[in-house]
């Protein structure tokens, strides 16, 4: 599975603001400034801090 280029270009992350980045293999946006993976649930990004999975 993968996002679309267009929606990954717009979407950010809730708690710093700045761009995601999809990893396919976790299948979860990942948000290096913050240190953390946001679930994608069925092609649906879930961000939610409280939902986000710690990378630190």
């Amino acid at each position: 599975m993968t996002i679309d280029s267009w929606l990954l270009e717009r979407l950010v992350c809730p708690a710093t603001r700045t761009p995601l980045r999809y990893d396919e293999a976790t299948t979860e946006l990942v948000s290096d400034e913050a240190g953390l993976a946001y679930p994608v649930r069925d092609g649906v990004p879930v961000l939610i801090i409280e939902a986000a999975r710690r990378l630190r």
